[in-house]
């Protein structure tokens, strides 16, 4: 790690904004959340592409998967430090095509882009939330979006679609608000969220929390150089290896030394491999983009979502999806197993619903819906077409 690196990669008020627009709750709103706290004046970023129509009919909602945010399309520039993560679906001519469909994509409750979370200021003092900024559930995030889509004049989306953390986000929209969704995409990601996935989020939350200058989560007033980068960096160096399947690891890496040496001299207790620079690349990355809180804060939501919590348990829960579905897995994913995805399938089937599962045939693992656009595009945009024609 260097010096130069950021207390956090928050976007803050009076950066460049980019794309991005704002919707802020009306003051005399307060919006409670499923611990029972309220939170004042929460604002939520979003991006849309295309146009609404007159009857409001022909509006998509993406959703961001953990370390994303509303940036889906267009290109990197101020405001914005790289190309929208779905760029190649979202647009004119592509599988979501703008210029039939109505695109938004907001940034979730908890994040760090223009969204409120931990790293906005507290409506008491003025100061970043920090350790005051409570937990936050997928269905906070999922009621959040709903008052955005009220301010946007959508009743209903024509389909929400999203992949890992989006997909729960989706699945949440079409059982909290099922007369709110016509269509539902949840992509490489689960109904409840299983023991080894939670015990992936743990790690990488004592790894943030071992280190010293986390400070309790204030620690916005550091020195550059100061913040928690180091636990933010070994917990996103975690989460990058379940992302990413073995055969993948090994043919890029192989066992390599980062400096070119071999193993046939003297050895190091600290020589690196290459697969560890990448690594330590992938954890710098995410510094500069990225709020150590609000990863934390997602990562718990992930780690708490159950669709079946406090509704009579998962097959009650997935009783309430009355609408077409297409859910997607990718056959290397070692993080959530296409297995998760052919169970919602089948849960929705049994109960006599309308559901599909398409597989990607990708050695990618996870991060997979995020690179096989030829594999991830063309079965959306023929889905939700068929959706529209009835």
């Amino acid at each position: 790690m260097t010096a130069a690196l950021p207390v956090t990669g928050a976007w803050r008020p009076g950066d460049p904004q980019g794309n991005r627009q704002f919707f802020t709750f009306p003051h005399d709103r307060p919006f409670a959340l499923d611990t029972g706290v309220a939170l004042h004046d929460v604002a939520i970023a979003y991006e849309t592409w295309g146009r609404l129509d007159a009857t409001a009919s022909n509006a998509i909602l993406v959703c961001h998967a953990w370390t994303g945010d509303s940036h889906a399309a267009g290109p990197a520039g101020r405001g914005h430090t790289s190309a929208g993560w779905w760029d190649d679906l979202i647009g004119p001519g592509k599988p979501l095509d703008t210029d039939r469909w109505f695109v938004v994509c907001s940034n979730v409750l908890g994040g760090c882009q223009g969204s409120t979370g931990p790293a906005s200021p507290h409506p008491v003092d003025g100061l970043p939330c920090g350790s005051r900024f409570p937990v936050v559930t997928v269905r906070d995030m999922v009621r959040a979006q709903a008052r955005l889509a009220n301010h946007l004049g959508i009743d209903v989306w024509h389909s929400v679609i999203g992949g890992s953390m989006g997909g729960m986000q989706v699945l949440e929209w079409a059982i909290t608000f099922p007369q709110r969704v016509r269509s539902i995409v949840p992509v490489a990601t689960c109904a409840q969220a299983t023991a080894q996935q939670i015990a992936w989020g743990a790690i990488g939350r004592r790894s943030i929390r071992l280190d010293p200058n986390w400070r309790g989560g204030d620690y916005y007033d550091a020195e550059p150089g100061e913040g928690p980068t180091e636990g933010l960096a070994v917990a996103r160096m975690v989460a990058q290896v379940t992302f990413r399947s073995d055969n993948v690891f090994t043919d890029r890496f192989g066992r390599e030394l980062a400096d070119g040496s071999e193993l046939n001299g003297r050895l190091d207790l600290w020589q690196r491999f290459e697969v560890e620079r990448y690594l330590d690349h992938h954890g710098e990355k995410l510094i500069r983009r990225f709020d150590t809180n609000s990863y934390l804060a997602i990562g718990k939501a992930m780690d708490l979502h159950d669709v079946g919590r406090g509704r009579g348990g998962l097959r009650s829960a997935m009783a309430r999806v009355k609408v077409p579905t297409l859910t997607m897995g990718i056959w290397s994913d070692m993080l959530y197993p296409s297995y998760q995805q052919r169970q919602i399938r089948d849960l929705l089937v049994e109960q006599g619903g309308r559901a599909e599962y398409v597989e990607i045939d990708s050695p990618h693992g996870h991060d997979a819906f995020l690179i096989e656009f030829d594999q991830v595009g063309p079965p959306i945009g023929r889905f939700i077409d068929e959706v529209a024609k009835g």
